[in-house]
């Protein structure tokens, strides 16, 4: 009789940075000999200039705590710098690697990349388990309901979604159980070959770093989704909370980060959402109460079959506005120089904090794009993909376009004031003041317009707007209305041209998305006190997913 066949499991992490709700590690764990668990330093991430320091920290914080929770197994995560396809011929020859698991990841790069190291690792007689678990579906499955192609409005995706079944759960935890007689095998120098990486080490320059307002990992990513279903008032009232100054600030219920890495399973807060419902209503939950999820799955499934979604050019779902390059008025918007102080706290916080709020994102990209400064959301994408630790590549890119009314959203009339509606959202200047304590001593009246105070006052502020803070790059009233004027001439040349193939695919309804009306300060249109801080209470329930809160 022949001995048994020994199994010798690889799992490659990549996003999904947790040990619960893995089906492609549980499936190659069955009846293992050994598995080691690596993560690869890719270079098109992590060695990439565009990544900033916060999210730098963040990653190797879910490094450090997904390698304290395999001690606990008696085992430890290998990170290997270098490319996929470089290292694991060295990996599978050394470690006699009989298996390869990882999760399934939908967006095009990742899923090239995993075609060529399938094709490799079978080529070797390597047998290869991919599952998905980053989205709620398999995307393919809802790409095949909508006739082959990716639904174009959240209403459609809203629809194929409502006639399919619930995302399936998610998997339990890998537990000492779960490994049964598999083993890891470790040496002595394994923090100097494999260990993670400090900040140092990668060259950042830690002196200045101010503390992580968030801490990677699943550990945390668990203990805020329990803090998340303790506020069973607002999960009850889903969909309707309340938009005050504080909730600009970082919470700690904050899930967005998690998602992004994978610390936290989509799959797991879905259905703990789902169970909460029924337990407080006694009722099956409605389709909005996952609303923030699904948004990051619509995303998700206009990218995956979409290389060219990050940009502008041969993107076939993209309106090709002619945005002016302007590099000076980019950094200042970047740098949060821009002298419009409800915009330079935000983008401040941003580059500090590494998160800002859903409303926070809608001001500042509409002020870079269609707003005020008329500059292409590539470039904001770009900066977002730096500085925000949630920002997925659908995610990031399709959240741009929308936001730019490049594609999903075509209400290009409704803009956001960056003086009033900052006004609203933080009417005594409290963000302001704390990001920006240049301007701390000025009084409330003047704070989200420094440059309409009088002389004596700014002197009494000791700050002297056009020295010590800068004056604003625009006027607001003027180029907001020549910019409504350029979007209007877009829409009228795409909807008599839209049988010549430019965006032949989208309607071009006033309304592709489900939203309303948000603060225009432009001097042709008036709004009361009242519509404002109505729009302001709609913007903070709108669902979505660049801030689940």
């Amino acid at each position: 009789m022949s001995a048994p066949q020994t199994k010798n499991l690889v799992h490659w992490f990549r996003r999904g940075l947790r040990l619960h709700d893995q089906p492609a590690l549980l499936e190659g764990l069955a009846g293992c000999t050994s598995f080691r668990c690596v993560f690869i330093l890719d270079p098109w991430f992590a060695g990439s200039s565009n990544v900033g320091v916060n999210k730098w920290r963040f990653l190797l914080q879910c490094l450090e705590d997904l390698d304290a929770s395999l001690r606990k197994l008696n085992s430890r995560l290998f990170v290997i710098r270098g490319q996929p396809a470089d290292v694991f011929p060295r990996l599978f020859k050394e470690w006699n690697v009989t298996h390869l698991t990882f999760e399934e990841d939908p967006e095009p790069y990742g899923r090239v990349r995993d075609h060529s190291i399938t094709t490799m690792a079978q080529e070797l007689g390597i047998k290869v388990i991919c599952r998905t678990s980053h989205t709620l579906y398999k995307l393919e499955k809802i790409i095949e309901k909508n006739g082959g192609n990716a639904p174009v409005t959240y209403k459609e995706f809203q629809n194929i979604v409502a006639s399919m079944e619930p995302p399936p759960g998610p998997k339990p935890p890998v537990t000492a159980e779960t490994l049964g007689r598999a083993f890891s095998s470790i040496s002595d120098d394994h923090d100097e070959k494999y260990g993670v990486p400090t900040l140092d080490e990668l060259g950042f320059d830690t002196e200045t770093l101010k503390p992580a307002v968030w801490q990677g990992g699943e550990t945390e990513a668990l203990a805020r989704l329990e803090r998340h279903l303790e506020r069973k008032a607002w999960i009850a009232s889903f969909g309707r909370p309340k938009m005050t100054p504080q909730s600009l600030l970082p919470s700690q219920t904050g899930l967005s980060p998690y998602l992004r890495f994978g610390c936290l399973s989509a799959r797991l807060f879905y259905q703990q959402l789902a169970d909460l419902y029924k337990r407080i209503k006694k009722a099956n939950p409605p389709l909005s109460l996952h609303g923030q999820l699904l948004w990051r799955e619509f995303f998700y499934c206009a990218a995956t079959s979409n290389p060219n979604f990050d940009r502008i050019s041969n993107n076939p779902i993209c309106v090709k506005i002619p945005w002016d390059v302007n590099p000076e008025a980019l950094a200042k918007w970047a740098n949060g120089q821009t002298g419009f102080p409800w915009i330079d706290a935000i983008m401040t916080q941003l580059r500090e904090e590494g998160w800002i709020h859903h409303v926070a994102r809608h001001a500042v990209a509409c002020f870079l794009t269609r707003g005020d400064l008329w500059i292409s959301w590539e470039e904001g994408m770009k900066v977002f993909e730096e500085l925000l630790l949630d920002a997925d590549w659908s995610v990031n890119a399709g959240s741009w376009m929308w936001l730019s009314c490049s594609s999903f959203f075509q209400q290009f009339f409704h803009l956001y004031c960056p003086v009033r509606f900052g006004r609203k959202a933080d009417p005594n200047g409290d963000y302001i003041r704390r990001y920006l304590p240049v301007l701390k001593n000025f009084p409330t009246k003047y704070i989200h317009e420094p440059w309409m105070a009088p002389e004596k006052i700014q002197f009494s502020a000791k700050c002297i707007i056009g020295k010590d803070y800068s004056l604003p790059v625009v006027n607001h009233q003027n180029v907001s209305r020549i910019n409504l004027e350029r979007m209007k001439q877009v829409h009228q040349q795409l909807s008599h041209y839209r049988g010549a193939g430019l965006l032949a695919s989208i309607p071009l309804q006033p309304h592709l998305l489900t939203s309303s009306s948000t603060f225009v300060c432009t001097g042709n249109i008036k709004s009361t006190k009242r519509a404002a801080k109505e729009q302001l209470n709609e913007e903070s329930r709108k669902q979505s997913v660049l801030s689940i809160t």
